[in-house]
């Protein structure tokens, strides 16, 4: 393993997430296989996740946790605070540690501003794209799987937003699996304005 080291600061909202070399975070139907699911690259975003206390997702990326065991109204990582962003999720009981919040920006930035460690962006695409388009992900760390799907979820699902990133860190594992970990970075043309 080779790696570039910077440190991330408190309350950031990170995506991190699996991505093909074109852009998939699943393929077709929802489909994980074809992803390197263990290994030094996976041990590494588990460690990572662990170290945080809130994690986001929309209701997607939580329904898709149902066929590996996931309870409804369970949490989806038990160690933090699970917010679910959907206009439709309805759940009879839940966990003290389970959220389900309608679609709104402000109330992201509530939980943004109140954290008190960084926040883990989970997905779904679609979900990440909307957060995307409001300029809330602060980071990228993007496990890049040395794989093409073709088709499938996209890493920011149907979103047209530019955005712009510095590379803070790039750690490549044996099985060719690389972590690329990105910083938002102002707009060029914002700053000439």
């Amino acid at each position: 393993m080779t790696a570039q080291k910077n440190s991330i600061q408190t309350g950031q909202i990170i995506y991190y997430v699996a991505s093909s070399l074109d852009g998939y975070i699943s393929g077709k139907n929802d489909d994980i296989s074809q992803f390197i699911l263990q290994g030094e690259g996976v041990e590494k975003y588990q460690s990572d996740i662990a170290k945080l206390g809130t994690v986001l997702m929309g209701r997607k990326t939580y329904e898709f946790g149902y066929q590996y065991g996931l309870e409804p109204g369970q949490p989806a990582y038990p160690n933090m605070e699970n917010y679910i962003f959907s206009d439709s999720l309805k759940v009879d009981t839940l966990s003290d540690k389970v959220h389900i919040e309608k679609m709104n920006i402000q109330r992201i930035r509530e939980i943004k501003n109140c954290s008190t460690s960084d926040i883990y962006l989970c997905g779904g695409g679609q979900f990440a794209g909307w957060l995307l388009e409001n300029g809330l992900i602060d980071q990228l760390k993007i496990k890049l799987n040395p794989i093409i799907l073709g088709e499938g979820t996209r890493l920011f699902g149907n979103s047209t937003a530019k955005a712009y990133w510095n590379l803070l860190e790039k750690e490549s594992f044996n099985d060719g699996l690389e972590i690329l970990t990105y910083e938002a970075k102002a707009n060029p043309s914002a700053l000439s304005l």
